[in-house]
């Protein structure tokens, strides 16, 4: 079997020879701190995006067989997008930040993680009709066109490829911060509506004219990371209703396309907004962030059923301890991996406190235990 023959058969519940090994790409920290270290070449460290001919090469080193998120992308953003400028540049080297959304961030230098937002361009309907709504209108030069004729001419590829299919409410909320979409719900509803109708129809008809041209892909992907360590950034009924619709609709018609795993990326705790992806079509979580709360998809799949999937869920700061984590970590997932519509992959990129041999132990463990 090949790798995606093995994820239909093990997403499906049917047999198969071998689990794949998956991951779900690296922080370029990590890949520096690799390249430093001997592992890694320039040239790979550069040019690594997910699913790229770098990514295989860097994967192909470590033992994994493929990247989870290689898929192919349309532009359902906004387009142009916002142009960057600095604002205001203090002593210290701190930034403050006109980003690509239209949002003003703090950059501190040194600092990798999230950037703090001071205040968002999009507040209200004017700033909407003005800014925002020309920028999400649907057009053909959303679609290269060009890597859909590559892969057209490409049909025996080994690796599972996705279409990525957007974000429904995840892009809002980068747009407006919580705050500001939280209180748009209860301010001005019929805006509340209206923009997430319009980012869900962009959506849907740019996936549709890139489902067109008749490429086999193996699953679809959405992208919305709306929860935090303690639950979702939004209230769960007003999501199922206003949101849930749109879910339905785009995954009716990955359907229609004979795509019927159809996997979704939002990490902290997602339990609470998990009926409303699983039965709107999305059967997939990814990437099962452990988290300090120990998420898992066994207890999901003991309230859920076997329709719910899952790909991640693996501790991916065990790389940054000794093998003795890893097996314990492994031993972790045997139970899952027995259930039958998982496999396991590190719960967010590799950090740059994971050590290569222990990720090489890793994969290597995985590819002789589970035949």
């Amino acid at each position: 079997m090949n790798n995606r023959e093995r994820v239909h058969a093990i997403l499906h519940y049917n047999d198969y020879d071998r689990l794949p090994v998956v991951h779900f790409g690296f922080w370029i920290e990590t890949l520096i701190k690799w390249m430093q270290e001997g592992h890694l070449n320039e040239s790979e460290v550069k040019g690594w995006y997910d699913g790229n001919e770098y990514d295989k090469s860097i994967g192909d080193k470590l033992g994994f067989d493929f990247n989870w998120y290689t898929c192919f992308h349309t532009n359902t953003g906004l387009k142009p997008s916002f142009e960057p400028k600095v604002i205001e540049e203090l002593p210290d080297g701190t930034k403050k930040v006109f980003n690509h959304n239209g949002v003003i961030i703090i950059e501190k230098p040194g600092i990798v993680s999230i950037s703090s937002e001071v205040d968002h361009l999009l507040k209200d309907r004017s700033s909407w009709e003005e800014f925002y709504l020309p920028k999400l209108q649907c057009s053909l030069d959303r679609i290269d066109f060009n890597v859909l004729e590559y892969l057209i001419n490409n049909p025996n590829r080994d690796t599972p490829l996705g279409i990525h299919c957007g974000s429904l409410f995840g892009v809002i909320r980068d747009w407006m911060g919580l705050e500001g979409v939280s209180y748009l719900y209860a301010d001005d509803e019929d805006l509340y509506d209206e923009i997430i109708d319009t980012v869900s129809n962009l959506c849907y008809s740019i996936t549709k004219k890139a489902l067109s041209v008749k490429i086999k892909f193996d699953f679809g992907h959405f992208w919305e990371d709306i929860c935090f360590k303690n639950g979702p950034l939004v209230n769960p009924s007003v999501f199922n209703e206003k949101v849930g619709p749109h879910y339905k609709k785009l995954t009716e018609l990955l359907n229609s396309y004979g795509i019927y795993i159809v996997s979704l990326d939002c990490d902290g705790m997602i339990d609470s907004l998990i009926p409303t992806w699983l039965n709107n079509g999305v059967n997939t979580m990814f990437p099962i962030e452990v988290g300090t709360w120990n998420g898992n998809i066994s207890q999901w799949r003991r309230k859920f059923g076997a329709g719910l999937r899952g790909v991640g869920g693996m501790n991916k700061n065990v790389f940054s301890e000794d093998y003795a984590a890893i097996d314990a970590e492994i031993e972790r997932l045997k139970p899952m991996i027995e259930m039958g519509g998982y496999i396991p992959c590190p719960d967010h990129r590799i950090p740059p406190t994971a050590k290569w041999e222990n990720v090489q132990y890793y994969c290597e463990k995985m590819k002789n235990l589970f035949r």
